[in-house]
């Protein structure tokens, strides 16, 4: 974690992001016995997230990145655009650098994957309300090694969208793109026309193609 992070006082009221609802219940029960901090909505979707946020203006936001419709990434941007003093925690099982930079780049002020101890979630709460940017520990290795290896293609990585990364990472892992239109609650059309804005972006015609460019850009092991 960067720094420390001061005890809060005041009532720290918090909107909770993320599509199972097992999980939010199991970090609610967490959140909650550490007052001031408490739960004043949950939110399965980007677009449920934004809505609360508009709706009741919350202190903070602990949100997942992988979101059915609206990234969590898409919600951050647009939650930032609308409020720019908007403090959110970034909490999700990614650790790979390119998301944690395109969260930070987004305005995150936070980002701790769901791998990270407990007291280090609350921890990362309490950093982020004093709006200090804090980072799990894995999630600051990643950070290093990748700017120790100066990956070639960072670039083409980079001008993918949230979006369009999130479904790079679901086509390299062999998921059809039926099977990502479900998940992600989009059109197969939708899909299959951000399947070819990847390729283009990152310079490939074929999926052969596109599946070396993820192994060179580090996203196969």
């Amino acid at each position: 974690m960067n720094g420390f992070a001061p005890l809060v006082d005041a009532p720290v009221g918090i909107l909770l992001v993320d599509d199972h609802a097992v999980v939010r219940e199991g970090y609610r029960r967490l959140i909650e016995r550490h007052p001031p901090l408490h739960i004043v909505a949950e939110a399965g979707s980007g677009e449920e997230a934004y809505r609360l946020y508009t709706e009741l203006a919350p202190d903070l936001v602990v949100m997942d990145i992988t979101l059915p419709g609206a990234s969590g990434i898409q919600t951050l941007q647009r939650i930032l655009a609308r409020d720019r003093d908007a403090r959110v925690l970034v909490f999700t099982m990614h650790r790979d650098a390119t998301f944690v930079e395109k969260a930070l780049e987004s305005g995150a002020l936070g980002y701790v994957t769901k791998s990270s101890p407990p007291d280090l979630l609350v921890q990362a709460i309490r950093a982020v309300h004093a709006r200090r940017q804090t980072l799990s520990p894995d999630v600051q290795e990643e950070l290093a090694a990748l700017r120790r290896a100066g990956i070639s293609g960072r670039n083409a990585l980079a001008a993918l969208s949230a979006r369009e990364f999130e479904i790079l990472r679901m086509l390299v892992a062999a998921r059809s793109r039926e099977d990502i239109a479900d998940t992600l609650h989009l059109s197969l059309k939708t899909v299959l026309n951000i399947h070819y804005q990847i390729k283009s972006k990152l310079g490939v015609s074929t999926d052969i193609e596109l599946m070396h460019a993820a192994r060179q850009l580090g996203l196969i092991d």
